[in-house]
């Protein structure tokens, strides 16, 4: 058996009974006594989370699937210690007396993909991953079925988005803005990181950028001034209505799959969407052909957040929110129809393009 730590808020029944494996980064030491950091992803079927057989459960069916996360949830790696190679077993009764921080057969495993030493590994940083590939679906291929495409697929249409966008140089030639995009990690756990949007990097790199561009006294200020003229889209994913539970969402604002880009709305702030961003945002839409859909939780339901939030209220920068709608967030296996995924490409690359013009006809009194 495999300890594991969950992170974030996981549908966890739906990483039972899945063929699992391992991918993260490792660090080695090399042979000359310098340490390398290295990705590592472990393809095959190595770990798996067997349900209770229903004979040994008789009410799960009615009275629901209820895992304990801390004694039901641990991965299977081999059937007993004894299944162990050989060497394995023999390395372990002569290691020092200090208990192994990782199971000797996991390390092994890493070691042969790794094309080194399993001593030779000094630190792992792993994650329990689906091996399954992701794939078209459906009656007309029109889904994608995928892990993690909350929030991957955002991340690659805005990065995609941005490469498009500047490609030529007739595409800057007019450009008053800096084009940019920002990944963060940790989302899901509050951002409270070094790699994520509570940390100081993407201002501190803006401040940089406008730092190299104002080099005279007129620069003074020209960090504050180039925030108070920014734009931020925060692209996380959006719920789109099941067609099973309609009632979960508010009967006006029931996004769907192949609708177009969902900008998000709450008057509580966990969204950073005012009247001002969402017309924005729009208009590029609208200009370009682009579908939208709008947004907003039920009274009677809890509202997620986003990292859009904790960027506009760090330095005051204008937010919109919004995503890609798709089904089973947090699964272990989602939902989304492609259609939006080129949806979104086009919508970032468009207001990359044309966002400048539109905001500079945008009088506010």
């Amino acid at each position: 058996m495999v300890n594991v730590q969950t992170y974030g808020s996981g549908l966890w029944h739906t990483w039972f009974d899945r063929d699992l494996s391992v991918a993260g980064r490792v660090i080695v030491r090399s042979r000359d006594g310098s340490f390398l950091h290295r990705l590592v992803k472990v393809k095959r079927p190595l770990l798996r989370i067997p349900t209770l057989a229903i004979h040994l459960d008789r009410k799960v069916n009615t009275d629901g699937f209820k895992p304990n996360l801390e004694t039901h949830l641990i991965p299977l790696l081999a059937a007993k210690p004894e299944d162990m190679p050989l060497e394995l077993m023999e390395e372990k009764s002569t290691a020092s007396s200090s208990r192994p921080a990782h199971h000797p057969l996991l390390m092994q495993v890493l070691s042969d993909e790794l094309s080194c030493g399993s001593n030779d590994i000094v630190s792992v940083e792993l994650n329990v991953c689906d091996t399954q590939d992701s794939c078209l679906g459906g009656g007309n291929d029109e889904f994608i079925l995928s892990g993690r495409l909350d929030n991957l697929a955002s991340s690659f249409c805005a990065l995609r988005a941005l490469i498009d966008s500047c490609k030529s140089s007739s595409d800057l030639s007019s450009e008053p803005a800096i084009r940019m995009v920002a990944l963060f990690d940790n989302e899901e756990v509050g951002s409270g990181s070094a790699q994520g949007a509570g940390a100081p990097t993407m201002f501190e790199a803006m401040r940089r950028i406008t730092g190299c561009l104002a080099h005279t006294k007129a620069g003074e200020g020209a960090n504050e001034r180039a925030i108070h003229q920014s734009f931020l889209v925060s692209a996380d994913m959006a719920h789109g209505v099941h067609p099973n539970f309609i009632d979960k969402h508010e009967e006006h604002h029931r996004p769907e799959m192949k609708k177009g880009l969902v900008i998000k709305h709450n008057a509580n702030q966990r969204y950073a969407t005012s009247g001002i961003t969402a017309f924005l945002f729009k208009e590029v839409g609208k200009i370009h052909s682009l579908p939208t859909q709008e947004f907003v939780v039920r009274n009677d339901m809890g509202c997620g957040s986003t990292i859009g939030p904790i960027l506009a209220s760090g330095v005051g920068i204008r937010t919109v929110d919004c995503g890609i709608a798709q089904l089973s967030m947090h699964s272990i296996r989602e939902i989304c129809a492609k259609d939006d995924i080129d949806i979104a490409y086009k919508h970032f690359k468009a207001f990359y393009q044309s966002f400048s013009s539109i905001d500079g006809k945008l009088q506010v009194d």
